[in-house]
């Protein structure tokens, strides 16, 4: 866990002083060998506030990356960890400017405000409200996201008659993560029953099972998996008037100087693909469209095909651009010293191996196999039907 800031500790950070002080602070190492260093010349200089600001320079370094103007931004670890990356957050608040035009939009869960902070001054947005039960958050986003109308209430309190409802239920507790619906905070269910009928965007972890909500508690809204440059960050329930009950994949990716690409698949899209064909590549489909469950949706757009039904890898002449695409060599027998003999031959010296359906460590796999050539290759290990299979492949390209 990180160090407990006070709504003292916020308030000297943002006197004049404690800006000069993190200033100080940020010239430092603050890294495991520099730190009892650090600490006694920060104590000597800054007691009682030392921790404070050791901690505040700490989260901002972490938040390079993830979030805007981070070096400005105040913070507490956990926050940090559960804040939406600045490029998710900024793609929702254009999506919400798009879906309604003019929307006064309320954060229910606005923590140290990285949501508010895309939502503040965005084309479209009518206005923006934060509130959280958390005086030193909201002393943060107050830093933070300054002239933003900021309450203190409960997430489960309707406290204002905005357009639109965002929601972020913490899944953290104690420095651990919560896995259980009942244990978020607020609870997932007790939010959207809360909400009902109202537009509301809930924001979940992405391993959320949302078959379950639909089979056992009825929910009929839209579910997203948001990913950003192939990490899979987020689930979104989107509930209101006009929202079909549909399965939605968003894959994000950042370019040079900042642009942001967006591609977008819904279960709309047909499914129908052929299987077991196999072409000039081997794609491993982006996490979120694994996760919505559209690979087949997905196959169809670009005209691929699946090794197997059941398996999430496809196969083709081409790649889609976005995509890492493995140019097949040839299919191998996934036995260790067929393996061993396989790679050998082909002078391997590294090895990416990729596991999908088979019970295979990678790493555990890639010192048994003792590489000693000079060529980069990378391996594909899946099963076809109820035979595990392989595919010795040229390295992995993003096209």
């Amino acid at each position: 866990m990180g160090y407990t800031f006070t709504t003292a500790d916020v308030a000297y950070l943002r006197s004049r002083q404690g800006m000069k002080a993190l200033e100080q602070t940020s010239l430092l190492e603050l890294s495991s060998g520099s730190m009892i260093g650090d600490i006694a010349d920060l104590r000597a200089r800054y007691a009682p506030q030392d921790a404070a600001l050791i901690e505040t320079v700490r989260c901002r370094r972490r938040a390079r990356g993830k979030l805007r103007n981070a070096d400005d931004l105040l913070l507490t670890d956990d926050a940090l960890q559960q804040s939406t990356n600045s490029v998710v957050a900024a793609h929702r608040a254009a999506e919400i400017a798009g879906r309604h035009r003019g929307a006064v939009v309320h954060d229910v869960t606005c923590s140290t405000g990285a949501e508010l902070a895309e939502l503040a001054g965005r084309d479209g947005i009518g206005g923006v409200i934060g509130s959280d039960l958390d005086d030193v958050r909201l002393a943060m986003a107050r830093h933070n996201v300054p002239g933003v109308t900021l309450l203190r209430a409960d997430a489960l309190t309707p406290t204002s008659n905005a357009d639109v409802v965002l929601a972020d239920p913490a899944r953290r507790s104690g420095g651990s993560r919560v896995f259980r619906l009942e244990d978020l905070s607020p609870p997932l269910l007790d939010v959207l029953t809360v909400y009902a009928g109202r537009n509301l965007a809930v924001k979940c972890a992405p391993g959320l099972d949302y078959s379950m909500l639909r089979n056992r508690f009825g929910f009929e809204g839209e579910v997203q998996l948001t990913s950003l440059d192939g990490g899979v960050r987020e689930a979104v329930l989107w509930s209101g008037p006009g929202i079909a009950p549909v399965r939605r994949a968003t894959v994000l990716r950042t370019g040079t100087a900042g642009a942001v690409t967006a591609t977008e698949i819904t279960d709309a899209a047909s499914d129908d693909v052929p299987v077991g064909e196999i072409g000039e590549w081997i794609v491993d489909p982006d996490g979120a469209i694994v996760r919505a469950g559209l690979v087949r949706h997905y196959a169809h757009r670009h005209g691929l095909g699946l090794l197997d039904p059941q398996i999430a890898y496809l196969t083709g002449d081409s790649v889609p651009a976005g995509e890492r695409g493995f140019r097949i060599i040839g299919q191998v027998g996934v036995a260790e010293r067929a393996l061993r003999k396989v790679l050998a031959d082909h002078d391997c010296g590294s090895l990416e191996i990729l596991v999908r359906g088979l019970d295979v460590d990678p790493d555990s796999l890639r010192k048994r196999l003792k590489l000693k050539g000079s060529r980069p290759l990378s391996l594909v290990l899946t099963r076809i039907g109820r035979k595990g299979t392989g595919f010795l492949c040229e390295p992995g390209v993003r096209f």
